[in-house]
């Protein structure tokens, strides 16, 4: 669940009202601050498990990536700013940045590889908001993983099942790729990645 704090505020107000506690998340949808509730025990062992294999891929590739642990995807054209459960960083074009330095903040699509969302109770802020958003920003490759079927039927089939859609951007649009039970995950960033939709969602078992 998220609980919306309802003052609209700019992206610059966010930062300078953000609390110092680190233990509470919030991120800033269409100008108001929402406060993102604790996540359950299989929600985080399927992000630990996700980044480790990614780290494992990037490493073997000599990519020159990393995943930060808490950082602002910032949409150019509109007051949202998310903060990603697995965000894997280009650290060559963060140079370009201007508010990475200070505000742990990014706008730029170079700088984005891919971004993975783990999706909880508010599963239409995943397949929708964000969705529309990191389209938007022209970011290349967008996973929601859905381990619970939480989202709606037209996402995940009827009867409902756990799914993995990977959307990779072609020609400003993204082509959604559904992924369940054995199927191999079909990656733009990782095409070598050897990972099934079903180990994913048994992380943690």
């Amino acid at each position: 669940m998220t609980q919306a704090l309802r003052k609209v505020v700019s992206f610059d107000e966010f930062v300078a009202w953000y609390p110092d506690n680190q233990r509470q998340r919030y991120e800033l949808h269409d100008g108001v601050i929402v406060e993102i509730q604790r996540p359950t025990g299989k929600h985080e062992e399927t992000i630990g498990f996700l980044a480790g294999e990614i780290v494992i891929e990037y490493n073997r590739l000599n990519f020159p990536y990393f995943i930060p642990k808490r950082v602002f995807v910032k949409s150019v054209e509109s007051e949202s700013a998310y903060s990603p459960d697995v965000l894997i960083l280009n650290r060559y074009n963060l140079v370009n940045e201007p508010r990475w330095q200070k505000e742990s903040t990014v706008s730029q699509a170079a700088s984005i590889s891919l971004v993975i969302e783990v999706v909880s109770s508010n599963w239409r802020d995943d397949y929708y908001k964000k969705y529309a958003n990191y389209k938007q920003m022209g970011i290349p490759e967008y996973w929601i993983v859905d381990y619970a079927a939480l989202g709606g039927r037209e996402f995940i089939g009827k009867p409902k099942q756990p799914t993995i859609l990977v959307c990779c951007l072609d020609e400003g649009e993204y082509q959604i790729h559904k992924f369940r039970g054995s199927d191999r995950i079909q990656s733009l960033a990782f095409p070598e990645l050897n990972l099934t939709a079903e180990q994913i969602f048994q992380a943690g078992n």
